[in-house]
């Protein structure tokens, strides 16, 4: 997972304020420390409905919960099979999720910290003092240092290692089950797993003081992003220009920042027949909270007309985006402006969010809209900084992601992660049993084995890659 960086890594704690800085320092005044995620480093909040999740799976698991109600918390999405996050919380990394979607189930990933928060009463195993240190440094508990494993351990299960006093010497996972390694005499019982080490720092606070602690971060971030329009619009001055809008949290820090630096202008929202409904609830509420005119290219059917011959879109075959959102655009933009019309787009991409948009220049032409001139204002935010903007700005944001989806656009785009699909499937059962419907008639239409859609190898790789 090393590697990845999209950017300096910016995420740091202000231990006096109980909050993440984006920066050295605090508005306070207070040094801050540095978080140790892994990278990209893109951390977001937790909403109340994550805490709310993440507790759920680690009681399940554990029978132990790691976000208190009162403090802040952060989830940083990591590279993995499918979908892992890291929980921040205190300024530690006291633990991940990870979604098995071979098991359709998540998985808790707990780290030596969440032992502060709160202690196991499931799949803890307890250790003599002498193997402390050995487990501490690393190194795997063989069975002369186990007292005791808890009766729920099965081989393979994350475990949680403790003195008879309390405190936690490592994390790990099973080799044996429970009633194996209570009869060991010899072998290795838990494979420790290495962490990096981080700090726990409790303490009570709001997003309000996060606000408050990143005050100066937001404006110097808001000034780069006016300097940006500034020392870039001008060739482009004389040409028609909109927002891309998406219903997303991107796309609404640039309408803002794009508002608060520059002026106001419309926002362009493509209408791919694939949305959400809260994402037509959020256009319709910022056009009317902004006063903004809206222009609104609706593809019709094409999504399900190029489905019929294609088969569903897949990452190594996303013939969707053409079909549902550039050529509508393209075909816009000369309805409107003529064939050698063009249009200034602001448009809400971040290199913290892939190595691919990490390359892309700030201002380019769209390779297949090349009468679009893209410009991006916030390429160099982070997810935090998005989210405290639109916080500071008390923005009206798409209420989806207060539910654990953290990706805008196409409810069933192959982007999207198995884990994110779970939750998708528990808010609109209704549009995933219309996916499921489609994606099976075409199947049955074109000879395709179910086993491909209900593996999810269909998100990943094409059929006619198959």
């Amino acid at each position: 997972m090393g590697g990845l960086y999209h950017g300096k890594i910016l995420l740091h704690w202000c231990d006096s304020c109980h909050t993440p800085v984006l920066a050295d320092h605090c508005a306070c005044g207070e040094n801050t420390r540095a978080v140790p995620v892994t990278p990209p480093g893109d951390a977001r909040p937790a909403f109340p409905d994550d805490i709310e999740f993440v507790n759920q799976v680690y009681e399940e698991r554990f029978g132990m919960q790691i976000i208190p109600d009162d403090q802040i918390a952060l989830l940083n999405k990591v590279p993995d099979h499918d979908r892992m996050e890291e929980i921040i919380v205190g300024g530690a990394i006291v633990g991940a999720i990870r979604y098995l979607p071979a098991r359709k189930r998540w998985e808790a990933l707990p780290r030596p910290d969440a032992v502060l928060i709160d202690k196991p009463e499931k799949r803890s195993i307890i250790i003599d003092d002498g193997a402390f240190q050995s487990v501490r440094d690393g190194r795997s508990l063989l069975a002369p240092g186990l007292i005791s494993c808890d009766c729920s351990v099965r081989e393979g299960d994350e475990v949680i290692m403790m003195t008879q006093a309390g405190d936690c010497a490592g994390v790990g996972r099973a080799r044996v089950d429970a009633e194996e390694a209570n009869l060991m005499e010899r072998g290795q019982v838990v494979k420790t797993r290495k962490n990096i080490s981080s700090k726990y720092t409790p303490g009570k606070a709001t997003w309000d003081d996060v606000i408050k602690a990143n005050e100066k971060v937001l404006a110097k971030a808001e000034a780069a992003s006016g300097k940006f329009i500034a020392d870039n619009i001008s060739p482009y001055k004389h040409l028609p220009m909109s927002v891309s809008y998406s219903g997303g949290k991107d796309s609404l820090a640039t309408l803002l920042v794009v508002m608060n630096t520059y002026r106001k202008l419309p926002i362009l929202y493509i209408d791919t027949g694939l949305e959400f409904s809260s994402t037509e609830d959020n256009v319709r509420d910022v056009q009317e909270r902004y006063d903004l005119e809206c222009v609104r290219i609706e593809s019709g059917d094409e999504f399900w007309r190029d489905f019929q011959v294609n088969g569903p879109p897949a990452r190594n075959n996303r013939w969707c985006c053409k079909t549902a959102k550039l050529e509508p655009l393209r075909r816009h933009i000369i309805e409107k402006y003529g064939e050698n019309g063009e249009l200034v787009s602001f448009i809400g991409q971040r290199k913290y969010e892939s190595f691919s948009r990490m390359k892309n220049p700030r201002v380019w032409r769209n390779s297949y809209v090349q009468n679009q001139v893209c410009l991006a204002p916030i390429h160099t935010w982070t997810a935090l900084h998005v989210w405290l903007y639109i916080f500071r700005e008390k923005a009206p944001f798409n209420i989806l992601y207060k539910h654990g989806v953290d990706r805008m656009g196409c409810y069933m785009c192959p982007a999207s992660d198995a884990g994110v699909f779970e939750k998708i499937k528990t808010i609109h059962p209704e549009l995933w049993q219309e996916w499921e419907k489609a994606v099976t008639e075409w199947m049955d239409n074109n000879g395709v084995p179910e086993s491909w859609f209900e593996s999810g190898e269909w998100k990943t790789q094409g059929y006619q890659s198959v």
